[in-house]
């Protein structure tokens, strides 16, 4: 049987933290199905109480795009 990873995902520490901007930790999750990368910061309320907190970006695969050539174009607008 197949490891289902579905609904499941990790965090690890980002070792290439270089600002505070970037995550303190990083990974991927799957959520029905789809996969995402996870990036998490640890912050502070105002209250004093740690939380974690998370962002969601789609792993899209890079298609690559064709450029359209000017001269397509123009004949486009060609009306004869």
């Amino acid at each position: 049987m197949a490891y289902d990873n579905t609904n499941s995902g990790a965090l690890f520490k980002n070792d290439r933290k270089e600002t505070e901007r970037h995550p303190d930790y990083k990974g991927s999750v799957n959520v029905d199905g789809v996969e995402y990368w996870v990036n998490s910061w640890l912050n502070e309320s105002k209250s004093g109480t740690k939380f974690l907190s998370l962002k969601l970006t789609p792993k899209q695969e890079q298609s690559v795009q064709q450029p359209v050539a000017a001269h397509a174009a123009a004949d486009e607008d060609v009306p004869f």
